[in-house]
């Protein structure tokens, strides 16, 4: 098949050079002429796994194109994903200006009927109203292009995403009344199901209200175990028995419950808090999304409270991880963009590594943070190190050279990836979560 997607960033690259890689023929459109002319060059602006490679191995084939120009990729494709930001807006409800704009532009320059997916993560109603506003623009230049609006959200895990999208748990789509719809989006991802991988047909308003209930609910674990972490503290408790031994009951899993300072990044935040504003807006209370929401809060103002607390004053601080999870580089509700500013306003000498996220980073955090090499670099002469994000090269520390590096002995480890009867036994405090 011939596809557009329209916006390069984090879903819509990974979407193109997947399709792509699947099989279709791709053009991946995005304003930005910057991001455009990089990708065309077969660079990838953003770090994730096996990304770049199936960018230019799109380029070689001939099965994926970029173009700042929709006029340019809408005769040749019978769909055109939406993939573009829905940010947080007034009172932490999706800002959906984007997704309309560009329904807009397809209504006013299809030249033939095309199926319209909305890959972004929406509220319920999202596509009704697309449907409207693409109604209005083919209404006043009086085309009659049938152009139905499908929901299709997606399920990408950052550090995983090339994988997710080839080989994904399911893959959920939305459609109202569009036999011909259902059809399209059938072909599309035939590479995918013949393999048997799920294709699970529902109404749009259910696609859409999925996307946001699977990221609550994988949140809300996050927080309860969180929430435990104080009891067991106070108690003498172990949160990872505490989680093992909550895991090992199959209808619980152990996934997501792994103790920490909380969950980041570009969906759990927003997502949550985007459920929330929809749940206002119709009157309908919310209260576990809203305490998984102030538990994530609490949990990482409580861990940074007791790191300030224990710094002597003007101590010189090794930050281990920027970006708010492991192999990515993205900052968004990072904890370190929270810690290190605090860190700096305290007056301590902060030197800050992360694997993939220091040129972000720089962009984000205050002056006067240095920027160094390796872990190592980070912990010379530091009177504490800080773990903030659990790359593995930080699990492969050998703590006894850890030990000789720092000038001081106190160890926070904000993802429990330590032993603390190990870093005892080579004489550093060890500060962890829950234990």
């Amino acid at each position: 098949m011939k596809i557009a997607v329209v916006g390069t960033g984090y879903v819509g690259l990974v979407s193109s050079a997947c399709f792509a890689e699947l099989g279709h023929e791709v053009w991946g459109i995005d304003i930005d002429e910057k991001k455009i002319e990089k990708l065309k060059k077969g660079e990838s602006p953003i770090f994730e796994p096996g990304l770049e490679e199936l960018i230019r191995k799109g380029l070689q084939t001939k099965r994926l194109h970029f173009t700042t120009k929709l006029d340019e990729a809408l005769p040749h494709v019978s769909v055109v994903f939406s993939a573009v930001a829905t940010p947080p807006g007034e009172n932490h409800s999706a800002d959906l200006r984007a997704v309309f704009a560009v329904s807009r532009a397809v209504a006013e320059t299809a030249d033939h009927d095309l199926l319209f997916v909305n890959k972004s993560t929406v509220p319920v109603g999202t596509g009704k109203e697309c449907e409207k506003v693409i109604a209005e623009a083919l209404k006043k230049r009086g085309a009659t292009f049938h152009i139905p609006v499908i929901s299709n959200p997606e399920f990408l895990r950052e550090g995983m995403a090339v994988s997710d999208t080839l080989m994904p748990d399911r893959i959920v789509v939305g459609i109202n009344g569009s036999t011909e719809a259902k059809k399209h989006i059938e072909e599309l991802y035939r590479p995918i199901t013949r393999v048997g991988k799920p294709i699970v047909f529902m109404s749009r308003e259910s696609a859409e209200i999925v996307k946001y209930a699977s990221n609550a609910f994988l949140a809300t674990k996050i927080s309860f175990i969180n929430m435990l972490t104080e009891l067991t503290e106070q108690t003498g408790a172990d949160i990872r028995d505490v989680a093992r031994g909550m895991g090992l009951d199959d209808r619980i899993g152990p996934r997501f419950l792994h103790a920490g300072i909380g969950y980041g990044g570009s969906c759990f935040p927003k997502d949550v808090k985007a459920l929330l504003a929809t749940g206002r807006e119709l009157g309908i209370p919310m209260e576990i999304v809203e305490a998984t929401d102030k538990i994530n809060a609490r949990q990482r103002a409580r861990f940074f409270t007791k790191i300030l607390a224990a710094l002597k004053p003007k101590s010189t601080v090794g930050i281990w991880g920027l970006s708010f999870k492991p192999k990515t580089d993205d900052m968004r509700e990072a904890p370190s963009l929270d810690l290190l500013p605090a860190l700096v306003d305290a007056g301590h000498t902060v030197r800050a590594f992360d694997p993939a996220g220091m040129e972000n980073a720089a962009k984000l955090l205050p002056k006067g943070i240095d920027f160094v090499e390796s872990p190592m670099d980070a912990a010379k002469e530091a009177n504490a190190v800080i773990l903030l994000t659990e790359w593995d090269e930080f699990r492969g520390i050998d703590l006894g050279d850890l030990q000789k590096m720092m000038k001081g002995k106190d160890l926070f480890d904000g993802r429990n990836v330590y032993e603390p009867a190990e870093v005892k036994e080579i004489g550093l405090t060890y500060h962890g979560i829950g234990l």
